[in-house]
């Protein structure tokens, strides 16, 4: 499994649409087995959603997404996590642990996260290690 976190400054990006570089971990076995920072060498919508195609991203951790552009990266089969907000390293550990929808992690304002119709707390997909979180009430 592979994860983009977008980036900026060694923080999760307030917003992905305009982030230039994201922070690539690959996961085997519920370890970390390769991480590297990639540039989105086009800065289109649909240039960004090809270049996590391309580096195999099955799962985006950003802050906010516009909806058009949340819509284009979830047609391409990538699960997004957004409205996150913290040190890229903390972030890292806690999307690991199964911990990414905890409330210190979201963005502020941001109590209740719903991305794209659905709570993505509830949905053990969204972290290696597949556990759930329950319904995402922070």
């Amino acid at each position: 499994m592979k994860a983009a976190f977008a980036t900026w400054n060694g923080r999760i990006a307030p917003l992905f649409d305009t982030s230039r570089q994201a922070h690539i971990v690959e996961v085997l076995s519920e370890r970390v087995f390769k991480e590297q920072r990639e540039c989105f060498q086009d800065q289109t919508p649909v240039g960004k959603v090809l270049c996590l195609v391309e580096w195999g991203v099955t799962t985006l951790v950003c802050g906010a997404i516009s909806r058009p552009l949340h819509v284009i990266v979830t047609a391409h089969g990538i699960r997004v996590i957004s409205f996150v907000a913290g040190d890229l390293k903390e972030v890292t550990h806690a999307w690991l642990e199964g911990r990414i929808h905890e409330k210190g992690y979201a963005m502020p304002g941001y109590g209740h996260r719903v991305d794209g119709g659905g709570a993505q707390g509830s949905d053990p997909a969204n972290n290696p290690q597949g556990k759930g979180g329950g319904k995402n009430e922070w």
